[in-house]
């Protein structure tokens, strides 16, 4: 699976700790995140990311452009609603691509460690199904 990663400035270090945490599961899929989420995560845990610019200038679009063309399957997306900054993402375009083409999405760390559970368990393969179809 094509997860992507993105974390607003006040999350990164809350999304670098669940990498670290789910190192082993993200592992095996191909991870894919905004600049300096990216870096971060990647320094932390020695994993693999493809990196796009960031969030600031124009890294959640490259990923938006992705979800919208099926190449993401899954969305983590750490996201401040109480403190957002003009210049983080807006991320009603990414959460509403999502919706459109059916990516499961994760804003809190919550929701993201049970999609991640079910992704350890083989829950999440349903893409695998509907597109094989």
């Amino acid at each position: 699976m094509n997860i992507a990663l993105i974390a607003h400035d006040a999350k990164k270090e809350l999304m670098v700790q669940f990498c670290i945490a789910y190192c082993g599961v993200l592992s095996k899929h191909t991870l894919l995140a905004t600049g300096t989420t990216g870096k971060l995560v990647s320094e932390s845990t020695g994993l693999q990311i493809i990196k796009f610019l960031a969030g600031s200038q124009g890294g959640s679009q490259q990923i938006a452009s992705r979800i919208g063309c099926d190449e993401i399957d899954l969305l983590l997306l750490f996201r401040d609603p109480l403190n957002p900054k003009p210049n983080e993402p807006d991320e009603n375009v990414l959460l509403r691509l999502c919706d459109v083409h059916n990516i499961p999405v994760a804003t809190n760390i919550a929701t993201a460690e049970m999609l991640i559970h079910g992704l350890e368990r083989g829950d999440l393969d349903w893409r695998e199904i509907v597109h094989n179809k």
